[in-house]
């Protein structure tokens, strides 16, 4: 007898897993600087990938994918993006963020 398939969730994926947001050094196109964004890695049934989620400014921000979310829309990153996070618990008042400068 065949196991059940794995449930998927609202993404058509799998055996999600997410791990904690990082902190990652970028480089934009139009910027001479180098910026930072928060990292999103995930594994799961389906292979590995990433979403970026670059915040240009304090009104615009832009979600970028790797790995199983190359090709994937903008908007669809954010709706990812969000629902793992908040699964994660990254809005909980346990995740400290540094302020420097």
């Amino acid at each position: 007898m065949d196991a059940p398939p794995a449930p998927e969730n609202a993404f058509g994926l799998t055996g999600v897993v997410a791990k904690p947001l990082e902190r990652v050094a970028i480089r934009l196109r139009e910027s001479g600087v180098t910026a930072s964004a928060w990292r999103l890695e995930v594994a799961s049934d389906q292979g590995a990938g990433g979403i970026v989620l670059v915040e240009l400014s304090e009104q615009r921000s832009c979600f970028r994918g790797d790995g199983i979310f190359l090709g994937w829309s903008e908007a669809r990153l954010a709706e990812t993006y969000r629902d793992l996070t908040q699964a994660l618990g990254a809005g909980d008042s346990d995740l400290e963020l540094l302020q420097l400068g």
